[in-house]
């Protein structure tokens, strides 16, 4: 019997590309017959993580060095922070912060902007691409916005979006404009002046405001329309949205799975539905568990409270083999552009879950080091040595990324973009 995953390409061609480099040196003389040291450092893919649990260590370090992160310049009582950030930046190269407006700005007028600014600092200097999360969402909107009219709140919306997009850009460009818009007019868990709004102006025009004020307010910025609901009515909502003239970068789907691992079929099936858009997919929230499942009748995730939810030797192998096919499968998928698991550590985890790739004392789990081995390993260019020819050419095909060169003491980057074939000359020496 045939299945969708049977058609799930294998050459992974659409990840690689070809790069011919001419090294010169400073004065512009090719190197030809040179031994020349070759590593990739960067996937052009986003493998990305959740960066809440290092804002405090972020603050705190925001000019160290590697090696300060890696334990060596800092106290003992901060070697477990160290470690852990240790082991965050040895997989990830793509950050999310937390900007849910209620917790950034519980006070009108007080926003915790330096905190956040400093911890983006620190994750950019560490070559760590930044998203913010979200700029407008009806859970954990502040209440104080219940306290205002609606014309004035949404004038306060627009402020909040312009404020945050403008102070930050030029560190976090990219960002999740608008969160969970299929169930906003409908959300009644909680009063919140964004799903008054939708009620009274529309979705469509709810889910403007935050893309356009977050454009007008930088114009290079990439926006993203996430949401959970992976049904036919977000399609429905994304048509219309785009229909109305809304431009949207990027489109975001959440797959957390306590409730146990969707398979490769289901999964696909859902990037083929997204993808007919011809935007890029974004796998915003991932989490898989490695304990007992969430029972298949909780319909809400948030109503499931035991009180202790232990990672188990079983389940953790289960989560393993689950997140290697998960992420071959989306890193096969030509218009998947990245992907976030949501927590590295149990001890943080979402609704307690033991879904983090380390335990809460802070050791790996199996699921670590099998997302480790894909990343750095399997979809990884070795680093070697290689000659350049007599024309002082080096050609390097591999996974798309930041490549580096290096010679007597002495390196320049360069890219290798995915689909293409390039040419470029690079400077190798002062």
């Amino acid at each position: 019997m045939t299945t969708i995953a049977d058609s799930v390409p294998t050459s992974l061609d659409h990840r690689r590309g070809r790069t011919t480099v001419t090294v010169v040196d400073g004065s512009g003389t090719l190197i030809p017959h040179t031994d020349i040291l070759l590593e990739q450092v960067r996937h052009a893919f986003g493998f990305g993580n959740i960066g809440f649990d290092l804002i405090d260590f972020a603050n705190e370090h925001a000019t160290t060095t590697d090696d300060a992160v890696a334990g060596s310049s800092v106290t003992t009582s901060d070697d477990n922070n160290a470690a852990f950030a240790q082991e965050w930046l040895s997989l990830f190269n793509m950050a999310t912060l937390p900007f849910y407006w209620a917790r950034f700005e519980p006070t009108p007028g007080h926003p915790d902007t330096a905190r956040l600014l400093a911890a983006a600092r620190w994750f950019k200097s560490h070559d760590v691409s930044v998203k913010g999360h979200p700029l407008l969402w009806h859970t954990l909107a502040p209440r104080w916005l219940m306290d205002v009219t609606e014309t004035q709140a949404e004038s306060a919306m627009r402020a909040r979006i312009k404020r945050e997009v403008e102070e930050f850009a030029g560190v976090i460009d990219h960002w999740d404009a608008i969160n969970e818009s299929v169930i906003l007019p409908r959300f009644t868990a909680e009063t919140n002046a964004v799903t008054r709004l939708a009620q009274s102006q529309g979705r469509v025009e709810t889910v403007r405001l935050a893309f356009d004020t977050a454009r007008a307010a930088n114009p290079q910025a990439r926006l993203v329309l996430n949401d959970f609901d992976l049904s036919p009515e977000y399609e429905h909502v994304i048509s219309e949205c785009l229909d109305a003239g809304i431009q949207i970068d990027a489109i975001g789907l959440q797959t957390h799975m306590h409730q146990g691992y969707r398979g490769e079929d289901e999964i696909w099936e859902i990037l083929e539905r997204f993808a007919r858009f011809g935007l890029p997919l974004q796998m915003t929230e991932t989490s898989l568990v490695s304990g007992d499942l969430m029972p298949a009748h909780i319909v809400d995730l948030n109503d499931f409270a035991p009180a202790d939810w232990p990672s188990t030797a079983q389940g953790e192998a289960r989560q393993a083999a689950e997140i290697t096919r998960h992420y071959r499968n989306l890193f096969a998928h030509p218009s998947v552009e990245s992907v976030t698991y949501w927590g590295l550590s149990d001890a943080t985890a979402w609704l307690g879950a033991p879904s983090g790739l380390l335990r809460t004392n802070g050791s790996r789990k199996p699921a670590f080091d099998a997302i480790h081995d894909l990343i750095k390993s399997e979809w990884w260019h070795p680093a070697g040595v290689q000659r350049t020819d007599e024309a002082g050419r080096l050609r390097v095909q591999g996974f798309a990324g930041t490549y580096r060169m290096s010679h007597r003491g002495v390196s320049a980057d360069f890219a290798v973009e995915a689909g293409h074939e390039k040419h470029l000359r690079v400077v190798l020496g002062a």
